[in-house]
Formats: C-alpha cells, sequence, structure tokens
C-alpha cells in the first residue's frame, strides 16, 4: 500500500472523517460534538498531507547539487551577457 499517497489523499480523509462523525454520533454525542471532531481531522489531515508533501518534494530534491557562494542567494547556470558600452 502507497501510505504517503494515502496520506495526501482529500478522499482518504473526508471517508475518516465521515466514519468517525457517524461512529461519534451513534455513540450518542451531539451533533455538535460530531461536526468539531470531524473538523479536528480535517485540519490535523491538512498538516499532515503539507508535512507528507514537502517531504517528498525535498527527497526529490536530495539529487540536485547546490552550490552555495557566500554574499549571494543563488548562482546562475549562464551569467546574463554584458551590454556594450
Amino acid at each position: 500500500m502507497d501510505w504517503k499517497r494515502k496520506l495526501t489523499s482529500r478522499k482518504f480523509w473526508a471517508a475518516i472523517a465521515e466514519f468517525v462523525t457517524m461512529l461519534v454520533i451513534a455513540m450518542g454525542a451531539t451533533e455538535e460534538t460530531a461536526v468539531q471532531v470531524s473538523a479536528l481531522i480535517m485540519a490535523g489531515a491538512a498538516v499532515i498531507a503539507y508535512i507528507v508533501g514537502e517531504g517528498m518534494a525535498d527527497a526529490a530534491g536530495a539529487g540536485v547539487q547546490t552550490i552555495m557562494i557566500p554574499g549571494e542567494a543563488f548562482q546562475e547556470e549562464h551569467p546574463p551577457e554584458k551590454a556594450e558600452e
């Protein structure tokens, strides 16, 4: 099973939230409590999806060689041509 893909899936988290919401209502809690639990699950899902997504992006970029130059934010591959004076 591809957990990275599952953890970033909105459909997966919506299904989890729906299941837990119905479970909370079936156990006798109020609808307001069920809505709050569902909102917490979706908020947590957003955080988890962001963390996993950023981790995947960082892993993909790990193979790129970065050259740090003191005092420079970045280095261009091809410096701009100088204008003729």
